[in-house]
């Protein structure tokens, strides 16, 4: 019998609790050993033991599953669930003492992403979320605001080099000065930031995978806001994150796409 999606976030929940007590122990340590991907982004020892431990857990709770993480392979399940997990997401941040790092943890069913945990033991903040359950801060309901213009609306983003990759430095210069207010928190944060009704928009154009974005895009929806690529589609693997609280996705989609 396959578990309830409320079993399911206990154990996401369990697993989070696991990877907070690795990575507050490691933080801002003189001897973390911290070294460099083929792709120039950083790793730590505490990236590479939060994936292995939550591995191990699922190996035993849920066997059958897979499992998709930044830093290891690929485990193939034959239940039509996957877990996908960013064992630190923020690393640069991680690395360099500054507390806006989590562990990203999602749960897809067939094809859904149907729960997202966010935990950033640093910030002492945690979320979540579960289809059709709602998305939470600390056990607290949370919901996008109810911002309706562009002029009225706090932007966030992550970096401005990511658009300039993807080619669209110019419109986002002029989203931004149509903006009330523009800041950039980037990772988990300014999504977060959009679920609980302090940011109304949340871009990131290129670079990005799936274990970046999957928990965002539950907690985001479920906080009744809006999350597609840059392509219009709602997809956490497409590259690109577009997240809003839903009064202002299409206005935004057309701006980034002058």
């Amino acid at each position: 019998m396959a578990p309830t999606l409320d079993e399911d976030l206990e154990l996401a929940q369990q697993l989070a609790d696991a990877a907070d007590v690795i990575t507050l122990s490691r933080f801002r340590a003189d001897d973390l050993v911290v070294e460099t991907k083929p792709d120039m982004t950083p790793v730590s020892e505490a990236d590479r033991l939060v994936e292995e431990t939550i591995r191990a857990s699922l190996a035993t709770a849920r066997p059958d599953d897979g499992v998709v993480g930044e830093e290891f392979p690929d485990t193939p399940g034959g239940s039509g669930r996957r877990w996908i997990i960013d064992p630190i997401d923020g690393t640069k941040s991680y690395v360099r003492g500054i507390p806006v790092y989590a562990t990203l943890i999602a749960l897809e069913t067939d094809g859904e992403l149907v729960l997202g945990v966010v935990s950033a033991p640093a910030l002492g903040r945690r979320w979540w979320a579960t289809r059709g359950g709602g998305a939470f801060r600390d056990g607290e309901p949370i919901r996008v605001s109810a911002v309706g213009r562009i002029e009225d609306a706090h932007l966030t983003y992550d970096s401005v080099s990511a658009f300039d990759a993807a080619g669209l430095t110019d419109e986002f210069l002029a989203l931004t000065r149509r903006c009330w207010r523009s800041r950039g928190f980037g990772d988990f944060w300014q999504y977060a930031l959009v679920a609980e009704g302090a940011v109304d928009i949340a871009l990131e154009p290129s670079g990005l995978k799936i274990w970046d974005l999957a928990p965002l895009l539950v907690l985001i929806e479920e906080a009744g806001g809006r999350f597609t690529d840059f392509a219009g589609d709602m997809r956490a693997d497409g590259g690109s994150a577009m997240a809003t609280n839903g009064l202002l996705h299409d206005a935004v989609q057309a701006a980034m796409r002058s």
